[in-house]
């Protein structure tokens, strides 16, 4: 299972990046970290810089077609910057088009009300974003996690970092559905 995890060059909050990914590797899948830039992306603990990550892939040569699913990690800057770029904005709405699951985390969906994939869906998020969605024609439900099947693609949100594990287990065991290989359990 080969999963793009989206971020911009700085913004992302840590945890929400780290945690994830390494729920990929324990389940035995690849994951890759795709950006905006090119070289390394500056993490954050909410709003103090953490440690910085190597880019894998630059979403301008990235393809959707190439990947089993796409973890989009929260912080307040990280998703602010990525619904500016078209390229990540395309990348988001590619996997959409494709029928391939998206998961997203607290302010992740931002992005999401930017590509315009939001309507009829249901999703929570951190809810400071709820009004967004809502506007978006999504409907915002405070769960640990929700996920979606009501569409082109499974669509797996949480609300914060405490959500972690359920995030986790819920996207591996859709990626794994769409992906036609087996989840081990991870997280």
């Amino acid at each position: 299972m080969m999963v793009a995890f989206l971020v911009a060059p700085e913004g992302v909050e840590q945890v929400e990046l780290t945690d994830p990914w390494q729920a990929v590797r324990d389940a035995g899948g690849t994951p890759r970290l795709v950006s905006t830039a090119s070289g390394r992306v500056q993490a954050f603990h909410h709003l103090d810089k953490a440690d910085t990550f190597e880019v894998d892939q630059t979403v301008k040569d990235a393809r959707v077609d190439e990947y089993d699913g796409l973890v989009l990690p929260g912080g307040v800057a990280n998703p602010d910057l990525l619904r500016l770029d078209k390229r990540a904005v395309a990348f988001v709405k590619g996997f959409f088009e494709a029928g391939k699951p998206v998961a997203a985390i607290c302010h992740a969906p931002w992005t999401l009300v930017e590509a315009v994939v939001v309507r009829g869906r249901t999703l929570t998020s951190f809810p400071s974003v709820r009004t967004d969605i809502t506007n978006a024609g999504g409907v915002w439900v405070d769960e640990q996690v929700k996920i979606c099947e009501g569409g082109p693609n499974a669509l797996i949100t949480s609300r914060k970092p405490d959500d972690l594990k359920a995030f986790d287990e819920a996207f591996l065991e859709e990626f794994a559905k769409a992906s036609g290989s087996k989840h081990k359990g991870a997280a």
